[in-house]
């Protein structure tokens, strides 16, 4: 099966601060922009929805170059990427390039437990092709560091009518006292999020900037963890200490997959 996107013929020469790139097509390559990624906690050669990691690389994989990538062959180079960074734990990002290149990046493991409250400031802008981890994410880039210049701790993207779709790099999840309620908006369905959402009994469902009043608390999560909103633009809340034990409860019933 042949690649769904073109790429570019390898260039004649590529230098970095004048010194030539050893390989020029592969830089070229990882410079593209194009591709997509997964990124996940490890815990002593164990992750948490490892399964849902994989179906994530394979579709994505399929979507934008018309190729699969085994589950085998990605846990055999996020394992050797690992082992030769030395970590027992760490946090790992799986990158997949055109060619179906793959790059393995091991750094320090994210800290356990629970996060620092996070404040929110609503921005209009929504991912494009909002259901894939895909790389060249300027846009989410730009207004999360515009939020926190502004003293926000994250930007929460929405549509222009301010419907409600996801954090720059978190899901967000709303407590209206009854359910936990995700935005339907189209926005990229976490692995902690899908790992969380069957546990929670939680539903999807409309939310807009005009709603935050009906809700009593908020929660985001992503790849390093779970943390309380504190508040949303101007809208405060107040942080549900038994609503995040239960969250968190949740996400640790969740087994460990070994690599």
């Amino acid at each position: 099966m042949t690649s769904a996107h073109a790429a570019p013929a390898p260039p004649a020469h590529v230098e970095i601060d004048g010194v030539p790139a050893g390989d020029p097509g592969l830089l070229t390559t990882l410079m593209s922009g194009f591709g997509h990624f997964t990124a996940m906690q490890v815990r002593d050669g164990r992750v948490k929805g490892l399964g849902r990691h994989l179906e994530r690389l394979d579709l994505a994989t399929r979507e934008l170059f018309g190729e699969e990538l085994p589950g085998d062959r990605v846990r055999t180079l996020l394992t050797g990427g690992v082992t030769a960074a030395g970590l027992r734990d760490c946090s790992a990002r799986v990158y997949v390039y055109d060619g179906v290149r793959v790059a393995v990046v091991v750094r320090e493991a994210a800290p356990d437990g629970p996060g620092a409250p996070q404040r929110l400031r609503s921005v209009d802008y929504l991912r494009p092709a909002a259901h894939l981890k895909h790389l060249g994410g300027f846009g989410q880039s730009y207004h999360g560091e515009a939020a926190r210049r502004a003293g926000y701790d994250e930007a929460l993207l929405t549509s222009s009518a301010g419907e409600i779709a996801e954090g720059a790099v978190t899901n967000i999840a709303f407590w209206d006292g009854t359910s936990v309620v995700w935005p339907s908006a189209p926005c990229l369905t976490g692995i902690t999020m899908a790992l969380l959402e069957g546990p929670l009994g939680s539903v999807r469902r409309r939310v807009t900037l005009a709603d935050l009043g009906a809700y009593r608390a908020a929660f985001v999560t992503n790849s390093r963890g779970i943390a309380p909103v504190s508040g949303i633009d101007e809208v405060d809340f107040a942080v549900d200490e038994g609503l995040m034990e239960r969250v968190h409860a949740a996400y640790e019933s969740v087994e460990w997959e070994a690599l």
